[in-house]
């Protein structure tokens, strides 16, 4: 049975099994007609748009969060209970959410705004689960890009060698020392210093919000299964190929918010993915690094609004 609960800002959370696992997600402004579902990033989980759920719900828009699987307080599987996690599994979760979740309430189409990681699966749901999908704001979108096209194929038995080798490193890497350590000398502030340029920004409630996943027993097991899984992903999960399969659709537009100031995942490929996918919309925000909505949650709010308010599809 799922177990509901509403907190005093007035969003609803929840837990919904899928596939056996918990799941925790949260809404706000449920009776609006219009989904839009925030997908986080590395680390972090749902609580991370804390600045931004209200202004959605605000402007008539059923607002969704969701932790991934493996991530904030939703199940933390390893190897053996899912095999692998990547982002064509956190597109599936996001699919069957939108089938079990949304889709007896409304049958408008979804928006995906995401950061990060959540940018890659709010990309990989775009090309996967198109017909479900309006709209994509990524901010900003991880992954390596190559542009030339004329990219030698590994060969099979390398490419086996390779995978076995990956599954084998992590395996026996000591990942519970690792997260211990990184718990211990305060590796988690500096890392979010690292990635915030408004270092005001990086207070207690969202060094609780990476912090207390990490705590938990399961969470270097899941992590392993992470690892394994983004090493190994085949070329279809990857966002070069994802970008060119959604401009051959033409069907989702994507809008890219970047800080300028992102140490994390430098500008540089942000104006790459722009210049190379030219359907593909890049605004840069100034003084602003790896998590805009959550350094300039005002700014990221207006601009998302905007742009989503003046598609045309819309």
């Amino acid at each position: 049975m799922n177990s509901i609960y509403k907190s005093e800002k007035g969003d609803e959370s929840n837990y919904w099994n899928w596939n056996g696992f918990r799941i925790f997600w949260s809404v706000r402004g449920k009776k609006n007609q219009h989904p839009i579902i925030l997908i986080h990033g590395f680390g972090a989980s749902s609580k991370h748009w804390r600045s931004n759920s209200y202004y959605f719900a605000k402007k008539g828009y059923s607002v969704y969060s969701i932790d991934l699987i493996g991530f904030g307080n939703s199940a933390q599987p390893g190897i053996r209970e899912i095999g692998k996690l990547d982002n064509g599994v956190w597109c599936n979760q996001v699919s069957d959410f939108i089938k079990q979740v949304i889709r007896p309430k409304t049958s408008n189409k979804i928006i995906l705004i995401g950061n990060s990681l959540g940018s890659l699966v709010a990309l990989t749901c775009a090309v996967y689960l198109k017909n479900e999908i309006l709209s994509v704001i990524a901010s900003p979108l991880p992954d390596p890009i190559v542009i030339n096209k004329k990219v030698s194929k590994l060969n099979s038995s390398f490419e086996k060698f390779k995978t076995k080798t990956i599954k084998i490193f992590f395996r026996i890497f000591p990942l519970e020392i690792v997260l211990f350590l990184i718990n211990k000398l305060g590796i988690i502030k500096f890392g979010l210093n690292s990635a915030y340029f408004k270092k005001d920004n990086v207070d207690k409630e969202l060094i609780d919000i990476v912090r207390k996943p990490v705590l938990r027993k399961t969470a270097a097991r899941s992590l392993r299964a992470m690892c394994i899984g983004m090493s190994t992903r085949g070329n279809k999960l990857k966002a070069s190929y994802l970008l060119e399969q959604l401009g051959n659709s033409k069907k989702v537009p994507f809008l890219l918010l970047w800080g300028e100031k992102d140490n994390f995942i430098p500008l540089f490929l942000g104006k790459k993915i722009a210049s190379f996918h030219r359907w593909v919309e890049l605004k840069i925000i100034s003084n602003s690094g790896h998590c805009v909505h959550d350094e300039d949650p005002s700014l990221f709010n207006k601009i998302s609004y905007e742009w989503i308010r003046d598609l045309k599809t819309y």
